[in-house]
Order: C-alpha cells, then sequence, then structure tokens
C-alpha cells in the first residue's frame, strides 16, 4: 500500500508519468480500434464493424434520450468518444498494475484514478456545453437561462455550473480508485503466502468481474451526463 506516483518535474510544472503514459496507452487503443474496424467498411458489417456500429447506436439512444437530433446529431463523435475512451481507461487496471519495486513508484494502471484526470475532463465537457450554448442560441438567449424563471437564482445556478464540474469528475475517480484499492488490497492478500493465496483467490476474481461492471458503468454514467449537461445549454426549456 505504499505505491506512490511517479512525479516529474517539466519546465517548472509537475506531471504525474503513470497518467501521462495511461493516457497515452488509452489513446492509441480507441484509436487502433477505430481504425481498424473502419478500415474496409461493409454493407453486412461483421467483427469490429459491427462492434463499433452497435456502439454508435447506443451513442444515438443516449443522445435522443436528452435532446432532439437535429441539433444533438453534431455531438455523437464527442459522445462516442467520451464513452469509449472512459471505458477503455476505466479497464485498463483491470488485469494488473506495473510498479518500481524499488521506488514503488507506480506506472501501469487506470489513468481515470487520477483526480487531476477526471477533473480536466469533466471542466472541458462544461465548457464545451457553454461554448456550444452560446453558438447555437446565441449570447442573449443563452444568458437569459441564469436567471429564469426568477432572478434571484442567479448565484445558485453558478454555484451549480461549478458542483457539476466537481461531480462529473469526482465521481468516476472515486468509483475507478476504490476499484483499484481494493483490488491492490486483494492481491496483496494473494502474495502474503499460501493461506492468502487460498483465501484471496476467488474474492479477486470476483472483484475483477465487478471491477468491469463498475468501469462499464461509469463510462455511461459520464457519456449520459455529459449529453444532460449539453442538452441543458442548447435547447430551450
Amino acid at each position: 500500500m505504499d505505491h506512490i506516483a511517479p512525479m516529474r518535474q517539466i519546465g517548472g510544472l509537475w506531471f504525474n508519468m503513470s497518467t501521462v503514459l495511461m493516457t497515452t496507452v488509452a489513446c492509441l487503443i480507441v484509436f487502433l480500434i477505430c481504425f481498424i474496424g473502419t478500415r474496409k467498411l461493409a454493407m453486412r458489417p461483421s467483427g469490429l464493424q459491427n462492434f463499433l456500429e452497435w456502439l454508435i447506436d447506443f451513442v444515438r439512444g443516449i443522445i435522443k434520450a436528452n435532446m432532439g437530433w437535429k441539433v444533438g446529431g453534431q455531438f455523437i463523435a464527442l459522445a462516442f468518444t467520451l464513452l469509449f475512451y472512459v471505458f477503455v481507461a476505466n479497464m485498463l487496471g483491470l488485469p494488473f498494475e506495473i510498479y518500481n519495486k524499488d521506488s514503488h513508484e507506480v506506472w501501469w494502471k487506470s489513468p481515470t484514478s487520477d483526480p487531476a484526470l477526471t477533473l480536466t475532463m469533466a471542466a472541458l465537457v462544461i465548457i464545451m456545453t457553454h461554448y456550444y450554448g452560446i453558438k447555437i442560441r446565441g449570447f442573449g438567449e443563452y444568458i437569459k437561462d441564469y436567471v429564469r424563471p426568477v432572478p434571484f437564482l442567479l448565484p445558485f445556478k453558478i454555484i451549480e455550473e461549478f458542483a457539476n464540474t466537481l461531480t462529473l469528475g469526482m465521481r468516476l475517480f472515486g468509483n475507478v480508485y476504490a476499484k483499484e484499492i481494493l483490488m491492490v488490497l486483494l492481491v496483496g492478500l494473494g502474495t502474503s503466502g499460501a493461506i492468502g493465496l487460498f483465501g484471496g483467490f476467488l474474492p479477486t476474481m470476483v472483484w475483477q468481474a465487478f471491477g468491469m461492471f463498475i468501469g462499464t458503468l461509469q463510462a455511461y454514467i459520464f457519456a449520459m451526463l455529459a449529453m444532460v449537461y449539453m442538452a441543458h445549454k442548447v435547447e430551450h426549456h
């Protein structure tokens, strides 16, 4: 439990190199799957293309559940990327964890177990909702939402924007971080000896399966809430 993050200073700023590495790995996996799956498109999809088309249909359903397709259709790439990337990032820490035995620095883990990443993603989502709200509805109509139905709600609606950012990012971080902490404890139990191996094997397998469920659910929730917040900004209410 004394594992630490590999922090490095670059240009006067500190970076968690594990998060940088695993974010890059997750991006590459998403890119390669999409590239390979769409390299030879067929009228009768099969294999990876079939999976990607199913995922796009699933994302289309998320968008239609929150806003009209005429407006929401332009966000399908955003929702697809969020759902797929967060899912892959959540899964990376499940099979194993790589750390330096001497320095105890963890290099291979889920990048979404770092609050800096999840809060940054959440902030970018919220910023994009404001941008598209102004772009689609105009600044005047957009700003009126802060004083509807009564002007005294203005400070509460401003607080709500910060609360949405915080909860969107911390919900993802908290669930993934808790999943990985318990996984480390179970693996530690399994490597403590013969009795620990016997007692820790079954709980580890069960938690692996439950971890997949948590990772999938949190990816869905993140993409869904991103579209909910987007709908609140781009559509008239």
